[in-house]
């Protein structure tokens, strides 16, 4: 049975549309999240799930029972907020054990639930501890601890990690995920970090202008995404406006980038004018002389910058066409880094070539 069905929803505030008839199935024990700019409607969605919004239309069913009009407290969902929010004058236990006194649990069971949820989050031996005792990352924990502790159906994540640190943050996403596993409880995040997505998800819905644009696993998402917004949000991506080469010389398949002096081919053949998408981690740079390139998927190209980014570098490039370009090599590759002015060569596989439908050419 699925675990929570968002069936057509729709929520407006005043004249702004947030939602516009959403529809999502996640499965039992899924982790899902909801990935997408400020201002698409998740943290709305999220919030319609967890009963706390009423949608204007449509309605959301849990584990097969309609909720759409059931209060919060009646769902049985674990929220964890952006903010924590710990009680900072409760002890961490008294923080866990809230949701289990409100609940009217008896007071041996509380007990036994807390020892437990602060075991899950290894957070042993610290039930006495304040709030402001703890790092970041503890109270993290003790937020999720709680949410943990009413035996929820699903588990609601609101951007739980945005105020950590890089490190801790990625140390997190890895706890996070083992924990979520090992226990087998549906999860919900939101986030509009892509990172954090395609880290932690099994699916990812991805919604811009409060419309869902597509769901996938990560890597369905990353290599075959939808449309335009799809691709350039989840990733980096170099986009070619093209039209079919017809020459006589090259096959159906072989397209001509516009204001580009450029030829690529895709796997995937096309007829019409389109857009065409290569990840700049797929493109191979190599030195070289600036000459005129005579194949597909090659190019001539002039390092405009380069920055360095540990395992990678992140290098734009200019094209004979003067568009731009970029590509983010490896830097073991290198002895000897490119800098800016050097002369290279481009190339990648007509694998690596993306396509995207006729629509998003505008």
């Amino acid at each position: 049975m699925s675990s929570v069905v968002i069936d057509s929803v729709a929520r407006q505030f005043d004249n702004h549309r947030a939602l516009n008839n959403v529809s999502i199935t996640i499965e039992q024990g899924e982790f899902f999240s909801l990935l997408g700019p400020s201002g698409c409607g998740k943290t709305t969605l999220l919030n319609i799930i967890a009963g706390f919004l009423s949608p204007n239309q449509g309605r959301v069913s849990l584990g097969g029972r309609d909720v759409t009009a059931i209060p919060p407290y009646q769902r049985n969902i674990g929220m964890v907020f952006q903010n924590y929010a710990l009680f900072p004058h409760l002890s961490v236990g008294d923080n866990v054990a809230f949701g289990l006194k409100v609940r009217k649990v008896s007071r041996h069971e509380q007990q036994q639930r807390v020892t437990e949820a602060l075991r899950q989050v290894r957070l042993e031996g610290l039930a006495e501890r304040m709030p402001h005792q703890l790092s970041g990352g503890q109270q993290q924990r003790v937020a999720i601890a709680r949410a943990l502790a009413i035996e929820p159906q699903v588990l609601l994540l609101d951007e739980p990690l945005s105020n950590l640190d890089a490190r801790l943050r990625r140390l997190m996403q890895d706890e996070l995920r083992e924990l979520q596993q090992r226990i087998g409880i549906t999860t919900i995040l939101v986030t509009h970090d892509q990172e954090e997505a395609l880290t932690l998800s099994d699916r990812i819905g991805i919604l811009g202008q409060g419309e869902l644009q597509q769901v996938g696993s990560p890597s369905a998402l990353y290599r075959q995404p939808a449309n335009r917004f799809v691709a350039e949000f989840v990733g980096q991506a170099n986009l070619f406006h093209v039209s079919t080469h017809s020459d006589g010389y090259h096959a159906r398949d072989h397209f001509t980038a516009t204001n580009e002096k450029l030829i690529l081919t895709a796997v995937q053949p096309v007829t019409a004018a389109t857009l065409l998408i290569v990840r700049p981690e797929r493109i191979q740079l190599l030195p070289g002389p600036s000459v005129q390139a005579t194949s597909p998927n090659m190019a001539p190209a002039k390092v405009k910058e380069v920055s360095f980014a540990g395992a990678t570098l992140r290098v734009v490039c200019q094209l004979p066409g003067g568009g731009e370009i970029r590509v983010h090599p490896a830097e073991a590759q290198f002895s000897q880094l490119p800098a800016a002015g050097d002369n290279c060569f481009l190339q990648w596989r007509a694998e690596d070539v993306i396509v995207l439908p006729a629509r998003d050419h505008a």
